[in-house]
């Protein structure tokens, strides 16, 4: 290997660090994304090792043991069929976590490789997709989702292709503004110049570096469609009725509102959820962006 090939390599792997130190400093400089990461991570390994954890199964009754306020065996208390809330709150993060993670990966790839075809390709395709972006985004997301869902019939699957029907528009319309941006630079043209193909210039040169904003929204948007199904299985359009899904059971626990164990346990769930993924949100926003420090 030659001297400045090894000098090279050097400066990169310092360049590498450098950026791993200082995105360390502004993790801790934000102490609510730290806690939002401990949070998010709790959730994740305590739903995983719900067969474990929980001292019940989800499904398992005892009618005799309704309504139970908390305490005893029943730390978190019972509900309308004697079913031990602290168990079903852990074995739903299987289903909702999973379900808001799904909505995201999916409608972030697709939106982002449709808003990254029209802002390229420019001209009746971009004017094309943006009209038919621009009529999803019309109808607000809640009242589309549930359409889609009622169409399709209320399911986990289901409720999860409504969401990332409603979700991946915002993404494409993102990343083609920032594609629009993008492709004009002068490196865009210098790949041009030495042959580059147009699908490689977009996809290799372009692209990625329009991504960072759209990691910071999709990690903003865990949250939101954490709640959004929720909302969906609130309503009745998510898993079905036994389901310990967190949002159903607060919908159950409403029409037991005086027993306040049954909604506020998977309330908080949710609650703490949403709030520790905008928290993480919010701090990749300031370590992307450096007009936000």
């Amino acid at each position: 290997m030659s001297t400045s090939s090894t000098i090279s390599s050097i400066r990169v792997s310092e360049r590498r660090g450098n950026n791993g130190v200082k995105a360390l400093y502004l993790a801790r400089k934000n102490p609510l994304m730290v806690l939002g990461i401990i949070v998010v991570l709790g959730w994740v390994i305590v739903s995983i090792l719900a067969p474990q954890l929980a001292p019940f199964g989800p499904l398992q009754q005892n009618v005799s043991n309704r309504l139970q306020p908390p305490g005893g065996e029943h730390i978190w208390g019972t509900d309308e069929l004697g079913r031990d809330i602290y168990s079903r709150v852990l074995y739903g993060g299987n289903i909702t976590i999973p379900a808001g993670l799904i909505v995201i990966i999916i409608g972030s790839l697709l939106g982002t490789i449709i808003g990254a075809i029209a802002g390229y390709a420019g001209g009746v395709w971009d004017e094309t997709i943006m009209r038919v972006t621009e009529l999803f985004m019309a109808f607000p997301t809640i009242i589309l989702a549930m359409a889609v869902t009622a169409a399709l019939g209320p399911d986990i699957r289901n409720a999860i292709i409504a969401l990332v029907v409603v979700w991946w528009p915002s993404y494409a319309r993102v990343v083609r503004g920032l594609v629009i941006k993008t492709k004009h630079n002068e490196y865009v043209e210098a790949a041009r110049c030495i042959g580059a193909t147009e699908s490689r210039i977009l996809w290799r040169t372009v692209l990625p570096n329009c991504l960072a904003p759209a990691i910071v929204l999709a990690t903003l948007d865990v949250g939101n469609a954490i709640l959004t199904f929720a909302g969906l299985s609130f309503l009745g359009l998510g898993p079905e009725p036994t389901s310990p899904e967190w949002g159903r059971m607060v919908a159950v626990g409403i029409d037991y509102f005086d027993q306040w164990w049954t909604w506020l346990f998977p309330g908080m769930a949710i609650a703490t959820l949403v709030l520790a993924f905008n928290f993480i949100g919010d701090g990749l926003r300031d370590i992307f962006d450096p007009r936000m420090r």
